[in-house]
């Protein structure tokens, strides 16, 4: 199922929405750039690579610190194609420029922020023998969903199922469309664990994390708007 609209209006630029997708897209044309030889490079330096701190010593050994913790963030602005970046994308701008207007574009952007960390934490945890790199935006994105969900539970949510040649489109609630998204992140990130650690895939439990994270985030938000009005 794609999401392509949702019922929510905003009322402002989204100035930080825009200027997360740019440097995504502006990182990924730099990978674009490299030559194979410096693209791994790359990834070694700023992808997270759960074995390093799974085994350390093995870590240094190969020549990489386990004490570095930035990749649980550089991470997040790294993608493995054109379909993973289109699809992330897309997706960061359908649900954040809503949230990105009601939160203001600094909370937005710490938001993302500290649910991106939250869903290579959890891919981190659940993956600690993996030696295959990490990539994307998805765990931050999961979260800008969870807020999202939050604070428009009634919004309307239009998706498309292909079916064959003939695409359904339906219009769901936010609560609905979230359910079942999350589902079916569960049911793969449950058979995924303990999965060979060299094998590849998608990165199911950092979806979860950063989408728990977000969600938390928001519960939080939500009781203290009710205390007093926010500035942005």
């Amino acid at each position: 199922m794609i999401p392509f609209r949702t019922s929510v209006e905003a009322h402002r630029s989204p100035v930080m929405t825009m200027t997360l997708i740019v440097v995504n897209v502006s990182v990924f044309f730099i990978q674009l750039g490299m030559t194979p030889e410096q693209h791994l490079r790359f990834l070694y330096q700023y992808a997270l690579i759960p074995a390093v701190y799974g085994a350390p010593e093995a870590a240094r050994a190969a020549g990489l610190d386990p004490n570095n913790y930035l990749p649980l963030i550089t991470n997040t602005f790294l993608h493995g194609g054109f379909l993973h970046i289109i699809i992330n994308m897309w997706t960061l701008w359908l649900f954040g420029v809503p949230l990105e207007d009601r939160l203001g574009p600094w909370r937005f952007l710490l938001f993302y922020l500290v649910a991106g960390t939250a869903g290579s934490v959890t891919h981190l945890l659940f993956n600690l023998q993996s030696v295959v790199p990490a990539l994307g935006a998805s765990g931050a994105i999961a979260g800008v969903l969870g807020g999202f969900t939050w604070l428009f539970p009634r919004a309307k949510v239009a998706v498309i199922i292909p079916i064959i040649v003939i695409p359904l489109v339906l219009q769901w609630p936010a609560l609905v469309f979230t359910a079942l998204w999350l589902t079916l992140q569960v049911i793969q990130g449950t058979q995924a664990v303990g999965a060979d650690p060299t094998a590849g895939g998608i990165a199911w439990w950092a979806h979860i994390g950063g989408f728990a994270a977000g969600l938390a985030i928001a519960v939080w938000l939500r009781a203290r708007r009710r205390q007093g009005p926010w500035s942005t």
